[in-house]
C-alpha cells in the first residue's frame, strides 16, 4: 500500500494513506471566487507525482516547471521483506535517480547500483516490476510501467477514454498483452498478436517503398536478391578460402624483386639471341658468297683481240692472283671465326635462359604458395568488405521476402493464434469465469440487478479483445464506470494472484458526469471490496460531487484526508504557492 506522499519543501501538503478507501477532497471555500477552479487545486498532480515516484518519464510532468525542479518528493509504500517500507525519492533537477531508503538494490538479483541508496530509474522499474507485480526474467510485451498506468490511470494520457487502454493510441494488442498478466490469461499468446501487427506494419511499409521509384531499387525483388545473394556468397567464400590457405612468405619483397630481375634477363637474352641470330644468317650467306678469283679466261680473250702477253706480264698477273686469292682466303677464315663465335654465344645464352627459368620457376613456386603480410592484409579487407555487402544483401533479401509474404499467410497465422487462445480460454475457464462475475457483481452494486454488466474476452483477428460493458452503457457516466467496474476487477484478480500491488488510484475526472446514486454506491463499493480484500483505494473528489454522493447515503468522513485542497487562497492547493 501507498503510506505518505511528501517533499522536501515546507509548503507542501504531505499527503498520508490509510489502509482501505481514501478520499482526497478539494474543497469550495467562502473565500472561493465564482472564476476560481479547483482544478489548479492539485488533484491530478497527485497523481502526476506518484507516477513520477514510480518510474515514470519524467518529460511535460508538473515536477519539470522551474519553481519545483528543486524539490525532491518522496513517497513511502509497503515492499515486500520491508517491515517498515521503502522511502523513494526523486526530483526534477536530477530526474534519471531515484533515492531509496532503505537500500533496496542490494536485494538478491539486481545486477546494477549507482550508489548507495540510489537507482538510476530503469533499475527501479525493474525492482518495481519484480516486487509489485511478480515479473521476473524476460517478459516481452508486459512491463511494469504499462501495469501501473492501469492501476493508475492519468487524464493526461486520456486514459479514461477507454478501458481496455491506458493512453490514446495505444495499440491494442499491447494493452491487451498486459490485461491478460493481471487478469492470469496466457499473456505470451495475447503478446504473439504484436508479432503479427509488426509484421503486417513492415509489410505495408515496404510495399509502398517498392512502389516508390527510387526506394523500389533499393529493397528489389526476392528473385533478384536470391541471385545476388547467392554469387556474393560464392565470391565471398572463395575470399575465405584464400585467406584462409594464405601463408605469409619471410622477404617476400626480396623474392618479388628477384624473379623481377630475372625476367629482365631471360627477356635481354633473347633480344641478343635475335641480334646474334640476324648476324649469323648474314655471316653465313657472305661466306656462300666469297669464291677464289677466276682469271683463266683473259689470256683467250687477249688472244682473240691478237693481243700477245708476255711473260712479264703473266708473271705480274700471277702475282696479282695469288695476292686475291690470300684475301679470299683470310675472308673466309674470319667469317668462319665470326659464324663460331655468334653460335658459341647463341650456345652459352641458351644454357643462361635455361638456368635463369629454372630459379625463376623456383621463386615463383615459392610466391605462388604465399605473400606479404601487406598482400594479406589487404585480402581480409576485402574479405570484410565482401561480407559486409552480402549481410546487407540477406537483409534486404529478408525485407523483400516479408514485403512478399501473401496477406493470406498472415491471415492463417492469425486464424491459428485466434483458435489456439479459444483453446487456452477453455481450459483457463475458472480464471475466466471468475473475472466476468466479478465484474458483473461490481456493475450490479452500482446499478442494480436490472443492468448486467459483461467482461468480453475474445479473440479477434488483430488482438486478444477483452471488452467491459454495461447494459445501455450509451452515456459518458456509464463509460466511466465500467471503468472503475473494470479496473476494480483487475486490481482484485492481480492481487489474489500475486501479479499486483495492493493499491488502486483514480482521477477524479472518471466521475465526470456519472449519476449521484452511482457515486455513492461506487465509493461504497470501493469500501467494502479494500476492507474484504485487504486493499487500497485512492479517489479524488471535487467537494460538490462528493457532496452530491452524500446526499445518496455514503458517509464520507472516515475516509477523507487530510488536509482538504482548495485553490481559493495562494496556499490552498497541493504545493502551497501558485506558479
Amino acid at each position: 500500500m501507498l503510506r505518505r506522499l511528501s517533499a522536501d519543501n515546507p509548503r507542501f501538503k504531505t499527503l498520508e494513506f490509510r489502509p482501505g478507501l481514501n478520499i482526497l477532497v478539494s474543497d469550495t471555500t467562502a473565500r472561493s471566487a465564482t472564476t476560481d477552479s479547483r482544478n489548479g487545486a492539485g488533484k491530478t498532480s497527485v497523481i502526476e507525482l506518484l507516477h513520477f515516484l514510480l518510474g515514470a518519464q519524467a518529460d511535460g510532468m508538473v515536477v519539470m516547471q522551474r519553481q519545483l525542479r528543486p524539490v525532491t518528493f518522496s513517497l513511502d509504500l509497503d515492499w515486500p521483506g520491508q517491515p517498515a517500507g521503502v522511502r523513494v525519492s526523486r526530483s526534477g533537477a536530477r530526474a534519471g535517480v531515484v533515492g531509496l531508503e532503505p537500500d533496496i538494490t542490494e536485494s538478491p538479483g539486481v545486477m546494477f547500483r549507482q550508489a548507495r541508496g540510489s537507482a538510476p530509474v530503469a533499475e527501479w522499474n525493474r525492482l518495481i516490476e519484480s516486487a509489485l507485480y511478480g515479473l521476473h526474467g524476460d517478459h516481452p510485451g508486459v512491463s511494469g510501467r504499462a501495469l501501473l498506468s492501469f492501476t493508475i490511470r492519468r487524464v493526461t494520457s486520456h486514459a479514461f477514454n477507454e478501458p481496455q487502454r491506458s493512453f490514446s493510441r495505444q495499440p491494442e494488442a499491447d494493452a491487451t498483452t498486459n490485461l491478460a498478466y493481471l487478469l492470469g490469461l496466457d499473456w505470451q499468446l495475447a503478446g504473439r498478436y504484436r508479432d503479427l501487427a509488426a509484421r503486417e506494419a513492415a509489410r505495408k511499409q515496404l510495399r509502398r517503398a517498392v512502389n516508390d521509384p527510387i526506394w523500389g531499387r533499393i529493397v528489389g525483388t526476392t528473385a533478384d536478391l536470391r541471385a545476388q545473394v547467392t554469387v556474393a556468397e560464392s565470391r565471398t567464400a572463395d575470399l575465405r578460402a584464400q585467406v584462409g590457405e594464405f601463408r605469409v612468405v619471410p622477404q617476400y619483397e626480396a623474392l618479388k624483386d628477384r624473379a623481377d630481375d630475372l625476367d629482365r634477363r631471360i627477356r635481354q637474352l633473347g633480344n641478343d639471341d635475335v641480334i646474334d641470330q640476324r648476324n649469323l644468317e648474314q655471316l653465313e650467306r657472305a661466306v656462300q658468297e666469297t669464291a677464289d678469283t677466276e682469271v683463266r679466261y683473259l689470256e683467250p680473250v687477249y688472244s682473240d683481240l691478237g693481243v700477245l702477253l708476255g711473260d712479264q706480264v703473266r708473271r705480274r698477273f700471277d702475282e696479282v692472283r695469288a695476292f686475291h686469292e690470300a684475301v679470299v682466303r683470310n675472308r673466309r677464315v674470319y667469317l668462319t671465326e665470326e659464324i663460331e663465335t655468334r653460335r658459341r654465344r647463341l650456345a652459352d645464352r641458351a644454357r643462361q635462359r635455361a638456368e635463369l627459368g629454372t630459379e625463376q620457376a623456383a621463386v615463383l613456386r615459392q610466391l605462388s604458395e604465399g605473400g606479404a603480410l601487406e598482400a594479406l592484409t589487404m585480402m581480409q579487407q576485402a574479405l570484410a568488405r565482401e561480407e559486409a555487402g552480402l549481410e546487407a544483401l540477406r537483409n534486404r533479401l529478408d525485407a523483400a521476402r516479408a514485403l512478399e509474404a501473401s496477406a493470406q499467410q498472415i491471415r492463417a497465422e492469425r486464424a491459428g493464434l485466434q483458435q489456439e487462445i479459444r483453446t487456452d480460454l477453455e481450459e483457463r475457464g475458472a480464471r475466466v469465469r471468475r473475472a466476468m462475475l466479478l465484474f458483473d457483481d461490481y456493475a450490479q452494486r452500482l446499478y442494480g440487478t436490472g443492468r448486467k454488466g459483461y467482461l468480453v474476452i475474445d479473440p479477434a483477428p488483430t488482438s486478444l479483445k477483452i471488452t467491459p460493458r454495461i447494459e445501455t452503457d450509451a452515456s459518458h457516466g456509464i463509460g466511466h464506470m465500467s471503468i472503475f467496474c473494470f479496473d476494480l476487477t483487475t486490481a482484485v484478480i492481480a492481487h489474489q494472484d500475486g501479479r499486483g500491488p495492493d493499491f488502486l488510484v483514480h482521477d477524479s475526472h472518471l466521475f465526470d458526469g456519472v449519476d449521484d446514486r452511482q457515486l455513492a454506491r461506487a465509493l461504497a463499493v470501493a469500501a467494502e471490496t479494500c476492507a474484504a480484500e485487504g486493499m487500497q483505494y485512492i479517489a479524488t473528489f471535487n467537494s460538490d460531487d462528493l457532496a452530491k454522493a452524500e446526499s445518496r447515503g455514503f458517509d464520507p468522513a472516515p475516509y477523507v484526508m487530510e488536509p482538504r485542497l482548495t485553490d481559493a487562497s495562494e496556499d490552498g492547493g497541493l504545493f502551497g504557492f501558485r506558479f
